[in-house]
């Protein structure tokens, strides 16, 4: 077998993969970063400007030392391996971010370590690890070439005016383009002005040095292990004597000799001067993550980053920022790691090189670093979308939060367990600097300048900076102890009864460390294993919280399909879990935060693994979730606490930190030691400070001994090479990275049987993966970041950057079609439920979510593209625009045509309800006087839900985007608004939603200031429409009511400002029967709310007056929403049918015989109605509390229970008497009350049972009360409060009994009445009876002066 495939074949159990050597090419000398000039052309395509005539040479104002130079892989050992092919660009481009620096005697030159990722299509992560050094320049060209671009440099600078004149330049983007304007701040230009003093070069007296980066590309995250390696190779080439072999022994053995440890073990290899441990969890443990949490906490405190935890955990953007680019890479690492079991979905960069910036451009959620440079002002750091963004500045420990996010679940308990677990590592849990959210006034960062003055205050204020990274605390701690002075102070304290709780926490955190040292490890060796405790500690604290929320999350898993395939062929149309069902299941708490997260990408596919584990092999990080879930039901019965927020600790600290620690005792494994390889003779000679040009023969090709191991391992790559083909990677998107599905975890431990000379495990044929199908489906889902998961740095023409926003533009006309359709299916699932369809399956708080996840989604397709940001909010900054120029042409034309398209008119009455003009600006104006809402953000999201309430989101958004000059203006020409086509399919998603009501704007904006308008429609035919009286109306809603208004005489319509009142449900009009026209007949009352346009009818047909009709002043209507008619209403699309309604016409006409005709419903018609109103009541209250609608409506509305008992005592009733008044049910009741009465004065009850004397008691009470009422409600008005009443007190099915005793009833109703048929009176009783179990609350406007 040849040398070349045994390196690809043992390729995927090598601890790393390649050693590459980046730094200056000498024989092409210095070259200005192409990267530069690429950031300078779309500069100049955002700014508007020809990017072709854009300057792309070098920039004479900065100073040379301070100049981007282009860097060069020198080396890379070997030249390619088959599992891992080489990506030079990214690698490049990687290891050194900023291209090559240049320094001079003078400057500060300690090397930096830092790490990168590159993640590959399929979402498999690779790792580089980078030690960077100086090293002298030798070359006279280059030393020459500085020479003379310094000369240039002080022409310029000499022929310039005043030195600040290359202060900062105002481009938005410059500030984020660290690595280009070193110079570019007014101190450090100024300052280079005056040349030698500050830095500058003179060949003749100063040495010259440039950055060299010695890089380690592993599979996996073996962070401190690299650091180490690459650190004594570092040392061996700066020691005075030279190392003990020649460094091509060194690095051959690492990329050769030593495997990856197998999983649960531990290796041992050596590097130049000391050996080096590593260990890897095992399958049944939390995967491997080798970056310090520690740091991460230090840097942002616990609040900080548990907010910043929550900010991934609900897919949002986050930029984190620092100067530094190993911070970027632990907060980026730590917090992906804590997301166990989930794994983030979407773009991951945790160092964005400075020519990417257009890649914070991307509309969708992403997790990026960003590198500040010093000095550098967070104010002019403008950000394409801020909307939906968390920004994290690392090295001034403060973060920036989206407006209105939900808290992690149980928040408070679960710091507490956190900085607990810190301080037991004698690490001071500091709270960071307090989370600024964008909506607080003050949200405007400190700049950095100002932080730092304060820095050594704030430093001992809260321990903010470096005071919790462990060494440090040693440090303070052996200061405190070897001073005599604090010793004796502190001593003073304890006997005072002060304790010194940091120094304690100190001691107690190094007592057992200088205990143990003695045990043979060395100090750093501690360190590492104190780190490694409690990495894993504050993980398991972690993992513990969602083991406890998520316990029971497979009941909920929805397994509908007979195989795989049906599955992944009906994916888009399946729903995978039960989330209304989940969501009642947890406790209230829980709630806002979990109906947020069960719909981010991360939780689908979770969920999609778990459906696929049925038929495939468990992914590995479900794997160990569901057999923790398993353990802890072993160990702990849910049921009993399953509803209770009550916080549960994490019970398995202990156990975890034992794993580590006794994996360190034992090494399982020693790799070979590095040994002399077979070179010529002068090969590997040493210079001290210069790393050597390496051998390339020896070091291209590994052992070719006829080592079993890697002709195993060639086996095993070949079948995997061949599964591969036809299924492509899973995305195992973890540090774990162990491919579980056939072969990496199998190689491993099979190199390490070989090693040991024991039998190896029989190898299993890998199982088959999931089809591609399956992938595609996975690979579709996560469509929007995939290209960008690691963008391609390779290539970064123009037309590729072209070709990544045409797949954002596709991405987000997707995930429109997808919210769109998945709010009408909820919603419209939910409306056929109220019309006795099937089962709801959305419940208030859900929708808010899919509400919330539009607003947002409109906000990253209105910031797609955006030529020059203004205002955190692209949508609304685009809305004020387009009414600055409305309101523009509005003075020069006195009236524009477009603003007539009139809104919702009634259809059926001409004297109807004056019609709103649909219009856009009008709506703002509405959002831009409500004082509640203090950001662009907030406005943008508030106009959104009115657009939707009112069914006009697509018709606004149309007229916004028919300006096409302004939306040239402020978009770039690949923008999504700027696709025609794509644009009119995106509105014709939008308006689908016009299919289905939302009260989104008036459910939420509860507390603001409302105009509604008010207009009385008479019945013509019939009566003088005015009349003499005062007449008075007084409006009800679900949120309160408007108080009694007096209505102006002979006035019909009216309007009046009243905090929002919700849906209205009632509304009481009356008059006060004064002058001789005090008699009224009105045909309905219309209600309509000015800004969402909702207009309510609340239907009459009654009189009020004195001695007509029942002689009623004043009456309770009951609304019901009007629906607009089709013609009116084109392009809003259709709508499911109407909830209940209310009381019509008809109904009441009929019972008051105002007309001849009288519609007289069969004694079946009227039991079932009885059944029916009885039934909608029960449902009512089963329905969770915030989605039941108005209970008066079924009380009193249209098929209500008063109407139903209405037409139950009107049966077979003797209303319409010869030459007499006509008689009321209200008149029977009267009568058989002041029977009883009498009866009770003769002594004739006496004789009754004691609780039947009671009840007639309360019927009496009950009548008496409602007669004495100040109200003049009338007859009809009068037994409508008596049911309501009896139901509210249970007293209905007690009174039915007296009623139909009563001897009255013999005089008052026919032989065949309903009421006089004891089967069915008891019947009803039955029925009345079950209202019971519920406790009804009546309106205030119904029961308003009665006191009982």
């Amino acid at each position: 077998m040849s040398g070349s495939s045994a390196v690809s074949g043992a390729a995927p159990c090598r601890f790393a993969h390649y050693f590459v050597i980046c730094g200056i090419d000498t024989e092409t000398g210095l070259e200005p970063d192409e990267l530069a000039a690429l950031y300078q052309w779309l500069e100049a395509d955002r700014q508007g400007r020809d990017p072709d005539t854009a300057a792309t040479g070098e920039n004479f104002d900065q100073s040379p030392l301070k100049r981007t130079f282009k860097s060069k892989v020198l080396a890379r050992y070997p030249e390619n391996v088959e599992w891992n092919p080489f990506d030079q660009d990214a690698v490049n481009m990687l290891c050194m971010p900023k291209g090559l620096s240049f320094r001079t005697q003078a400057d500060q030159r300690d090397p930096q370590f830092h790490s990168f990722i590159i993640t590959k299509e399929d979402g498999s992560r690779t790792y580089g690890f980078v030690h960077t050094f100086y090293e002298e320049v030798t070359s006279p060209q280059i030393c020459s070439a500085m020479q003379t671009l310094y000369q240039m440099h002080n022409a310029e600078h000499a022929s310039a005016n005043p030195p600040s004149s290359s202060s900062s330049s105002s481009s938005s983007m410059d500030s984020l383009a660290s690595s280009l304007d070193e110079a570019d701040s007014p101190t450090s230009s100024s300052a280079s002005s005056s040349s030698r003093a500050a830095g500058g070069y003179d060949s003749s007296q100063d040495t010259l040095y440039v950055s060299k980066a010695l890089c380690l590309i592993t599979p996996m995250p073996f962070m401190h292990a690299c650091r180490h390696f690459l650190s004594q190779l570092h040392r061996a080439v700066t020691a005075v004597t030279a190392p003990p072999l020649p460094l091509e022994s060194y690095v051959h053995n690492i990329l050769y000799e030593v495997p990856l440890p197998a999983p649960g073990r531990t290796l041992k290899f050596h590097g130049v001067y000391a050996p080096i441990v590593c260990q890897r969890p095992g399958l049944g443990e939390l995967p491997l993550a080798d970056f310090p949490l520690a740091e991460a906490f230090s840097l942002l405190g616990v609040e900080n980053l548990v907010q910043v935890f929550t900010c991934t955990l609900l897919e949002m953007q986050i930029l984190l920022y620092s100067q530094d680019y190993q911070r970027l890479m632990t907060v980026a690492e730590g917090i992906t790691t804590l997301l166990f079991p989930f794994q983030w979905q979407h773009v991951y960069v945790p160092i964005l090189p400075a020519s990417l910036l257009h890649f914070l451009d991307a509309p969708v959620p992403y997790l990026m670093g960003l590198q500040s440079k010093e000095g550098t002002d967070r104010s002019k750091l403008e950000l394409p979308q801020e909307a939906n963004l968390c920004f994290v500045d690392i090295d001034n420990h403060y973060i920036e939060l989206p407006e209105d996010f939900p808290q992690f679940p149980n928040k408070t308990e679960f710091i507490k367990e956190l900085s607990e677990v810190l301080l037991s590592f004698g690490i001071t849990a500091n709270t960071g600097a307090p989370p600024r959210t964008r909506s607080s006034p003050g949200s405007s960062p400190s700049t950095p300048s100002r932080e730092r003055k304060t820095v050594a205050l704030q430093q001992l204020e809260d321990d903010g900076r470096n005071g919790n990274l462990a060494g440090e605390e040693l440090a303070v701690l052996e200061l405190l102890q070897g001073n005599a002075t604090l010793e004796r102070l502190q001593a003073l304290t304890k006997r005072t009864g002060v304790t010194v709780a940091r120094v304690d926490a100190l001691r107690a955190g190094v007592k057992p460390q200088a205990t143990e040292r003695q045990g043979g490890r060395t100090a750093a060796e501690e360190e590492e294993l104190r780190n490694a405790k409690l990495n894993v500690q504050l993980r398991e604290v972690f993992a513990s919280r969602f083991t406890t929320m998520f316990a029971d999350y497979e009941a909920f898993v929805i397994q509908s399909a007979p195989d795989l395939e049906s599955w992944l062929t009906n994916r888009e149309q399946m729903h995978n879990f039960d989330k209304a069902s989940f969501l009642s299941d947890q406790p209230e708490p829980y709630l806002p935060f979990l109906s947020h997260f069960i719909e981010t990408q991360m939780f689908a596919t979770f969920i999609d693994n778990k459906i696929m584990s049925q038929w495939e092999e468990k992914e590995p990080l479900l794997h160990v979730f569901d057999t923790r879930i398993d353990k802890a039901r072993l160990y702990n019965v849910r049921a009993p606490s399953l509803r209770s927020s009550s916080y549960q600790r994490c019970s398995i600290l202990r156990e975890s930190a034992q794993a580590i620690e006794q994996r360190l005792m034992k090494i399982d494994h020693t790799a070979i030691h590095p040994h002399l390889l077979d070179m010529k003779i002068g090969q590997g000679k040493y210079e001290q400070g210069f790393f050597p040009k390496l051998q390339v023969d020896v070091l291209n090709t590994g052992p070719t001994n006829n080592n079993r191991w890697s002709h195993r391992t060639a086996t095993a790559q070949r079948r995997k090479d061949r599964h591969r083909q036809q299924t492509e990677h899973l995305n195992l998107d973890n540090g774990l990275k162990e491919q579980v599905e056939g072969c990496l975890v199998l190689q491993n431990s099979m190199a390490f049987w070989e090693w040991d000379n024991a039998s190896p495990p029989p190898i299993k044929p890998p199982k088959k993966s999931a089809s591609t199908s399956c992938l595609k489906y996975m690979q579709e889902a996560r469509s929007l970041g995939k290209n960008l998961r690691q963008p391609k740095l390779s290539d970064l023409s123009p037309a590729v950057i072209a070709q990544t926003n045409w797949k954002f533009v596709e991405g987000l006309l997707k995930e429109c079609r997808i919210k769109t359709k998945r709010m009408l299916v909820e919603k419209m699932g939910r409306e056929a439920v109220e019309l006795g369809h099937g089962e709801a399956n959305i419940t208030g708080l859900e929708e808010n979510t899919l509400i919330a996840s539009l607003c947002d989604l409109l906000e990253r397709i209105w910031s797609h593209g955006l030529q020059v940001k203004q205002g955190k909010s692209a949508l609304w900054s685009h809305l004020l625009h387009y009414q600055a120029r409305e309101e523009k042409l509005d003075q020069q034309q006195t009236e524009s045509p477009l603003l007539h398209v009139p809104e919702r008119r009634k259809s059926d009455c001409s004297i109807s309800m004056p019609s709103l003009r649909v219009s856009l600006i009008q709506d703002m104006r509405h959002i831009q006087s409500m004082s509640e809402i203090k950001t662009d953000v907030g406005r943008a999201r508030a106009w959104i839900r009115l657009s939707l309430e009112k069914k006009l989101l697509s018709q606004h958004l149309k007229q916004l985007l028919s300006r096409q000059a302004l939306t040239k203006n402020l978009y770039k020409r690949y923008a999504f608004l700027r696709c025609e086509e794509e644009k009119e399919q995106f509105l014709f998603h939008l308006l689908s939603l016009n299919a289905v009501d939302y009260f989104c704007f008036t459910s939420v904006f509860t507390t603001i200031m409302i105009p509604y308008r008010v207009v009385i429609i008479p019945i013509k035919k019939l009566s003088n429409a005015m009349t003499t009286s005062n007449p008075w109306v007084c409006v009800s809603g679900e949120l309160g009511d408007s108080g009694i208004m007096q209505i102006p005489k002979n006035v019909l319509e009216m309007t009046f400002d009243c905090q929002n009142l919700g849906k209205l449900t009632t509304v009481q009009l009356g008059h006060d029967n004064a002058g001789l026209l005090a008699k009224w007949l009105v045909d309905c009352v219309m209600v309509r709310n000015e800004i969402t346009g909702h207009t309510y009818r609340f239907p009459c047909g009654r009189w009020l007056g004195k001695g007509v009709g029942d002689g009623s002043l004043e009456r309770v209507l009951i609304g019901e929403l009007v629906v607009p008619s089709g013609e009116e209403d084109s392009g809003r699309g259709c709508r499911t049918p109407p909830p209940q309604r209310s009381p019509s016409q008809t109904r009441r006409i009929s019972i008051t015989s105002l007309s001849g005709r009288v519609y007289k419903p069969t004694s079946a018609q009227i039991q079932e109605a009885i059944g029916e109103a009885v039934n909608n009541i029960v449902k009512h209250f089963h329905k969770p509390e915030k989605e039941r609608g108005s209970l008066t409506v079924l009380l009193c509305g249209e098929n209500s229970l008063v109407a139903a008992l209405e037409q139950f005592f009107h049966h077979g009733f003797k209303s319409s008497r010869l030459f007499q008044k006509t008689m009321f049910v209200w008149d029977f009741v009267e009568r058989a009350v002041a029977y009883m009465e009498s009866a009770d004065q003769m002594g004739d009850l006496q004789e009754t049972a004691e609780p039947l004397g009671m009840t007639c008691q309360s019927l009496c009470h009950y009548i008496n009360s409602i007669n004495s009422t100040p109200r003049n409600i009338g007859k009809d008005g009068k037994f409508q409060l008596l049911v309501c009443l009896g139901a509210r007190d249970r007293l209905l099915p007690q009174w039915l009994p007296l009623l139909v005793e009563c001897p009255v009833i013999l005089r008052m109703y026919e032989d065949t009445a309903l009421l006089r048929d004891r089967t069915t009176v008891n019947a009803l009783i039955g029925v009345l009876e079950t209202l019971h179990d519920f406790p009804i609350t009546l309106e205030s406007s119904l029961v308003k002066g009665i006191d009982l």
